[in-house]
């Protein structure tokens, strides 16, 4: 197994920190809104962009992803590669070295005890870890000494950059999370709201689902950087709010996630105070189907395996589901030219695209009448469709947003074209993509038949993300509501595909079987892709060192961030 096809991802990898001549905090304030709101600041807690992304300020990885999709070293020195020594020749361990003299915001030194702690944060069977897949296959992370730290394998792994690299991956710091391993981890509310990190901000305030206060981390390790003293993370509202509040009143300098009809970006952009930017990734639109059972009277067993669906079972429902969509209106009316039809849950990089799943693209509302006919699911007296006295009515969940509602009301449309009664539910984002255990409206516990928003993985290789919906990780209560299979989806070919591509170093066949996985997901209809959504932000005329990132956290370089005069 050779890894020579990731020598370009890591190319270039050598960080290089320019000191201007010039202070930390010379530019004053910033002002950041994400129409999600923030509602916990420890990615381990919540699979939720806009936790992840905020956290991001705060806690840093090892090594993470640039605009390109190169990784890039960040709290590391360099990249591991078998060229340079830190991976083994038999791709069973990579070892990283921290850089030498990185601070805590609370002054004290970041060691490779902090790196093996985060493992074991994660890693902890009682607990509930929403990137548990970063450190699949790990059986040990070790310091070899304070800067030195080595994670093995239990098989050899050619794409060894899954634990501490991403946003999703971030190192915290083992004297403030010693304590909260495990069950105890979402009871640490100081820790989860506040963390000690070493980005380039600090948290001075924060409250969930609201506004987070930052100011520059004393101890950043350029003391250049970054160059503004203090920053308003606000969220809620809505993305018409967002991007208003930076393009046409100039309230913000930055709004993130701007999920609005193109001819409205454009008009608000002509008012002249902020600049609208777009790049396309791996993000996509998507409808999940639950598989269990989400009804009130199955208990604390509700949307478990231990109870299936009484009808998404049947694959002839779930992929008449999928044949009613017409996914090119939904791009024109939700996205334009930031939108794509989508056929697959991995549209990039090109290699990783299926071409298997492009019947998508065209409607068939008779030919899903036809398929329910031949399943033996017949229109009752009120035009729905039932059999043994199972009726085909679904609640269709998602968050608050005007593109999705409009979604939402084609798709309830499409669905009583073919007989199917659809309840639409719309939740505030900030609670639908949080991450708490007791909230019952949280995308994790899905306590409906169809949910829908959009996912999309960093870097530019999936085996992380396909690893989401192993059978096993799945949300449920031992986990504390966390992880990443949302469907309850549980296949052991799936499995073994995913086994294999752990093992497999050469990049076309990396490819096939990351195309096959793709495809038994989407075939199965377990999965419904819509869109393969650009991600669309703005940010304000006065704001220099911007650069969309859509392959790790879109504010990944705020340490870079200055004001233009």
């Amino acid at each position: 197994m050779k890894l020579a096809w990731l020598a370009p991802m890591v190319a270039g990898a050598m960080l290089v920190c320019t000191a201007a001549a010039a202070e930390r905090g010379r530019d004053g304030h910033v002002g950041i809104i994400y129409w999600q709101a923030p509602s916990i600041l420890n990615p381990y807690l919540s699979g939720g962009t806009k936790d992840v992304e905020a956290a991001s300020m705060i806690l840093e990885p090892l090594a993470r992803f640039d605009e390109s999709g190169n990784l890039t070293p960040w709290l590391a020195t360099s990249v591991p590669t078998p060229a340079n020594g830190g991976v083994s020749a038999d791709l069973r361990t990579v070892t990283w070295r921290l850089r030498e003299g990185l601070l805590w915001s609370d002054g004290s030194p970041v060691t490779a005890a902090d790196v093996v702690f985060t493992a074991a944060y994660c890693r902890d069977p009682a607990g509930g870890c929403s990137q548990l897949a970063q450190f699949d296959d790990v059986t040990a992370v070790e310091a070899l000494d304070d800067l030195t730290v080595r994670v093995t394998f239990g098989v050899s792994k050619p794409y060894p950059y899954g634990p501490f690299t991403g946003a999703t991956s971030p190192i915290l710091q083992k004297a403030q999370f010693g304590d909260c391993k495990g069950i105890r981890a979402p009871e640490c509310t100081e820790a989860n709201f506040g963390p000690i990190g070493t980005g380039p901000f600090r948290v001075t305030g924060f409250r969930p689902n609201d506004v987070i206060s930052l100011e520059a981390n004393p101890h950043y390790r350029d003391p250049a950087k970054p160059a503004f003293a203090t920053v308003t993370f606000k969220g809620g509202g809505d993305a018409a709010a967002a991007a208003r509040a930076v393009l046409a009143t100039g309230e913000f300098d930055y709004a993130w996630n701007l999920q609005l009809a193109p001819d409205v970006l454009r008009g608000m952009q002509a008012a002249g105070k902020g600049t609208v930017v777009s790049s396309f990734g791996t993000l996509v639109e998507r409808l999940v189907v639950n598989l269990t059972d989400p009804s009130p009277e199955r208990g604390e067993a509700r949307s478990t395996r231990a109870h299936p669906h009484p009808f998404l079972t049947d694959r002839a429902v779930r992929r008449a589901l999928s044949m009613a969509i017409d996914r090119r209106l939904l791009v024109e009316i939700g996205y334009g030219q930031a939108g794509r039809p989508a056929c697959n849950v991995v549209p990039a990089p090109e290699i990783y695209a299926s071409r298997a799943n492009d019947d998508c693209l065209e409607q068939d509302i008779n030919g899903a009448k036809r398929l329910l006919d031949a399943a033996g699911w017949r229109p009752g007296p009120d035009g729905i469709r039932q059999k043994e006295g199972v009726r085909l009515s679904i609640l269709y969940q998602t968050s608050t947003n005007a593109v999705r509602q409009d979604f939402q009301a084609l798709i309830k449309q499409w669905w009583s074209e073919i007989g199917i009664e659809t309840e639409l539910r719309n939740i505030d984002a900030s609670v639908f993509f949080g991450g708490d255990p007791g909230n019952p409206d949280t995308y994790q516990k899905f306590f409906a038949d169809i949910e829908m928003y959009a996912n999309s993985f960093e870097g530019i290789d999936p085996e992380p993300y396909l690893g989401g919906w192993r059978c096993g990780n799945e949300p449920r209560p031992a986990t504390q509501w966390q992880g990443e299979n949302m469907p309850r989806y549980c296949s052991e070919a799936y499995d073994r595909l995913l086994a294999e591509m752990a093992e497999t170093g050469d990049i076309a066949e990396r490819a096939r079987l990351a195309r096959a996985m793709n495809d038994m997901l989407v075939r199965d209809h377990v999965l419904i892709p819509l869109v393969h959504r650009g991600r669309v932000s703005a940010h304000a005329r006065s704001l220099g060192g911007v650069r969309l990132n859509t392959w790790d956290s879109e504010i990944w370089n705020i340490a870079d961030w200055h004001r233009i005069r």
